[in-house]
């Protein structure tokens, strides 16, 4: 983390868990933890989860935001969210391009790009996650995949609007299987991605993008991870279901 530069970013992703009563008392425990919290602290919750949770969270240090969104505003899209919609109830932020969205569900990078520009256009956050598969490590092309996944994603979107997008970095491999990448291969990374908003946008917005790291990042190994230079938070699947756990993965992102 650089916290000269920008701020540190603690992120979870309830992916498909938890009913709204649940989603009430797992933010009623995390709201006296986390309260004094010198990072930013957001719960990704489901759909059916939003207005309770934003409900829970309000008067507090939590924000509230979804796990997607589709990039047409209405229509014949059955089982769809538009982002339109979650501004309506309150949200704040929206992962897009999730490694599971684009292995369970069809996502691409160019789905990825037009969630992307609906999200922004109707005032959310974006929480844009990018990562390679562990065949595509293993062949030496982690940086093409990752600049490529950015790039595309990215496209159309103005200078001004990045202070409304974070990049989580998130290795396919270490998605739920208890992976890590090392801090180090975490930091290599981050810095390629950086690099790569140094050359489309500048130095300035480099230096204020806010990159997460987003493979199993937990407990034990939050403090080592963030204390790299280009790691600017977690993007935080398993452990952010834990009040406990999440609270301490907030309280190394606030050293």
């Amino acid at each position: 983390m650089n916290k000269s530069l920008r701020p540190a970013v603690i992120a979870g992703n309830w992916k498909m868990n938890k009913t709204p009563d649940e989603a009430v008392t797992l933010i009623k425990e995390l709201i006296p933890l986390v309260k004094d919290a010198d990072c930013e602290v957001v719960a990704c919750v489901p759909f059916v989860d939003l207005h309770a949770a934003i409900e829970a969270a309000k008067g507090t240090n939590i924000k509230i935001g979804a796990q997607n969104c589709h990039w047409e505003k209405s229509g014949a899209f059955t089982g769809e969210v538009s982002a339109e919609m979650l501004k309506a109830v309150g949200a704040e932020y929206v992962i897009i391009g999730h490694s599971e969205r684009r292995t369970l569900f069809g996502d691409n990078d160019l789905t990825v790009q037009k969630r992307t520009r609906a999200a922004l256009n109707a005032g959310l956050k974006v929480i844009l996650c990018v990562g390679e598969y562990l065949e595509q490590r293993e062949q030496g092309i982690t940086t093409e995949v990752v600049r490529i996944q950015t790039k595309i994603a990215l496209l159309g979107v103005a200078k001004e609007e990045l202070k409304n997008i974070i990049i989580a970095y998130e290795p396919v491999w270490a998605i739920g299987t208890g992976k890590t990448a090392t801090a180090e291969q975490a930091n290599e990374v981050n810095k390629a991605i950086r690099d790569l908003i140094a050359e489309l946008y500048g130095k300035d917005a480099a230096d204020a993008m806010v990159i997460q790291y987003g493979g199993s990042m937990n407990a034990g190994n939050a403090e080592e991870l963030l204390a790299q230079p280009d790691v600017d938070g977690g993007l935080i699947g398993g452990a952010s279901l834990k009040a406990e756990d999440f609270s301490k993965i907030v309280a190394a992102a606030s050293k």
